[in-house]
């Protein structure tokens, strides 16, 4: 990754394309996003891409596990934004502060959704929120700062923020997991 950083952010942004691509039929969603992670993992980790022989491997591997994601997380965000519309109109209780809580809740669950993504696995993403509860707001955080930017920027532009996220969650957690090790007195291979 040294010295050809254009390169790279090239190809994340075309993983971005061609994961929002492969995501629009709602049920592959969950295996497209395991792939692009494990993708990004790949290459930091190994320092080159997955093939696409590779790729496709890990997809048909993947999909049969993330078929509930897509339709899961399209209902989570249905009921989310319909409890942010009743609380702002003042339907429910609870006002802005109200708002807050289930916008934090939000958070926490869309950091627990790329640490998922991240790592591959729903048993791994809940292993690791059991060791270290606190790893879902810097994750949410990642997630909350492009979705923002995803507002600002023309919708167009909006897939090619998925890859980039996508490595900003990994380099995350490589960047964590070393600082784990290196607490513990292990060697990294990174």
């Amino acid at each position: 990754m040294k010295g050809d950083s254009w390169r790279v952010a090239g190809d994340l942004a075309l993983l971005g394309i061609v994961v929002s691509l492969v995501s629009l039929p709602v049920f592959t969603l969950g295996a497209a996003f395991l792939v692009a992670g494990a993708t990004i993992q790949h290459h930091i980790v190994y320092g080159r891409w997955l093939t696409f022989a590779e790729s496709w491997a890990l997809f048909r591997a993947r999909f049969v596990h993330g078929l509930w994601a897509g339709p899961l997380l399209l209902a989570v965000g249905w009921l989310i934004a319909v409890d942010v519309a009743a609380l702002s109109r003042g339907t429910v209780p609870g006002g802005r502060l109200a708002i807050l809580a289930v916008l934090l809740v939000a958070s926490g669950l869309v950091g627990f959704a790329a640490l998922v993504a991240a790592l591959g696995s729903l048993r791994q993403a809940r292993a690791a929120v059991a060791a270290r509860p606190a790893i879902l707001a810097p994750l949410g955080g990642i997630v909350v700062i492009v979705a923002v930017l995803g507002m600002l920027v023309h919708p167009v532009l909006v897939p090619v923020l998925v890859g980039f996220a996508l490595f900003a969650v990994q380099s995350f957690l490589s960047t964590k997991s070393r600082a784990t090790a290196a607490n513990r007195g292990e060697s990294t291979t990174l």
